[in-house]
């Protein structure tokens, strides 16, 4: 099958083969903190994108696209509610802990750059908007379960497994659980299409 069938053949949401499709396992999660994502054009049309797949489960989130020839990000961060927070592990990024909520007060904006670990660690220089943003990072935990792509840094995660981390502070940890099944069971069902097991 050429890569035009393939296309014609994959869900218009989830962009993942018919047999395949998430949406109907797909929850929806509702949250106090709001997410944006900002992602790099180049992954809007890869089924492996998991920032896609998080931006439609989270019923209090956005998706903003970046890196577009004369067209820049729309970032408006005006009139938003919550302490905006932009997920960048930089050296100066304050970590996402279990006293973090005791030393900010919620609500939060979390901001999460998505693409590859080259384009999302320029997003926070390159967007004006960001710059003066506080940088929030993970802390060290269990390597990525995101077996789709290959990882070039140790402690590098897909997007929607960021996104669940730092939400399993921020709002709970059944909202990560939640978060982190869908992902399984798209990496799962990717890698089944392989025939990977």
């Amino acid at each position: 099958m050429g890569k035009r069938e393939r296309a014609k053949n994959r869900c218009p949401e989830c962009l993942m083969s018919a047999p395949l499709c998430l949406c109907a396992e797909r929850p929806t999660i509702a949250t106090t903190t709001s997410v944006m994502i900002v992602m790099h054009h180049r992954e809007v049309k890869m089924p492996t994108n998991t920032g896609r797949l998080a931006h439609q489960c989270l019923s209090n989130s956005t998706l903003v696209l970046r890196g577009l020839k004369d067209e820049p990000a729309r970032i408006d961060l005006t009139g938003a509610t919550g302490a905006p927070l932009l997920l960048h592990p930089t050296d100066d990024a304050v970590a996402l802990d279990e006293g973090f909520t005791a030393r900010v007060a919620p609500p939060y904006r979390l901001i999460v750059p998505d693409g590859s670990w080259r384009q999302a660690s320029k997003m926070g220089h390159r967007e004006e908007a960001l710059r003066d943003v506080l940088r929030v990072k993970l802390t060290a935990g269990a390597p990525t379960r995101y077996r789709l792509r290959r990882e070039t840094k140790p402690e590098g995660l897909a997007t929607l497994e960021a996104i669940a981390r730092a939400l399993g502070v921020l709002e709970s940890p059944a909202v990560e659980d939640a978060l982190l099944a869908v992902f399984d069971l798209m990496v799962e069902r990717t890698l089944r299409s392989r025939g990977t097991p």
